[in-house]
């Protein structure tokens, strides 16, 4: 029995380890800031052009070596099963820096709604790649700033020709500015005044 229980702690071992061989420390880090339970509350609290929205970020996949896989929920306070978005986002080391987060969308998504365990039995090449709506991050002291390329992300939410995405991320927050803007540049969705700000609760 012990001979295996060395065995287990010597096989993760070697896991982790070429994970960590694999991914850069900036890269490990900015997942490590990510995942967790995020809440708008006291945003909404004081502004209330916000809405009070729960953000989740799970991991998947943690075997695999060709980038961190993370499920993403996004649900208003008071309808928590049923998330308005629903992402796997893939972040991959860039050269010569700097990371990117690759958006990826699944099929009839509410059935996964506070089920990552149901994601995990997914596939990547079940998915769909948004093309064009990578955000590239790149570290500024403690923490990450990053965006979408500009007028690359297509988007036809309320006549949306395309969206943009603004992200900051610290230890304790994100802060994430999504805009959707018609084929005038005239912006025709988001928030006004600036990002949502997700502090961290978990």
């Amino acid at each position: 029995m012990k001979s295996k229980i060395t065995l287990i702690a010597l096989l993760i071992s070697v896991r982790l380890f070429s994970q960590q061989q694999a991914f850069s420390n900036d890269l490990m880090k900015l997942s490590e800031m990510m995942i967790g339970s995020f809440s708008s509350e006291a945003q909404s609290k004081s502004d209330t052009s916000y809405f009070d929205i729960r953000l989740q970020v799970y991991p998947i996949w943690k075997n695999r070596t060709d980038g961190i896989w993370l499920y993403v929920e996004q649900a208003m306070a008071k309808r928590i099963d049923k998330p308005y978005r629903q992402r796997v986002y893939r972040l991959n080391d860039l050269q010569p820096g700097g990371v990117e987060s690759a958006v990826f969308t699944m099929k009839s998504p509410l059935r996964f709604a506070g089920k990552p365990e149901d994601v995990e039995k997914l596939t990547p090449d079940s998915l769909s790649q948004r093309e064009g709506c990578s955000v590239f991050l790149q570290r500024s002291g403690k923490k990450f700033v990053g965006a979408t390329k500009e007028k690359t992300c297509p988007s036809d939410l309320k006549n949306a020709a395309y969206a943009s995405s603004e992200v900051t991320i610290t230890r304790k927050m994100m802060l994430s500015w999504d805009r959707g803007y018609n084929a005038d540049g005239k912006q025709v969705w988001g928030a006004e005044k600036g990002g949502y700000r997700f502090v961290k609760k978990k």
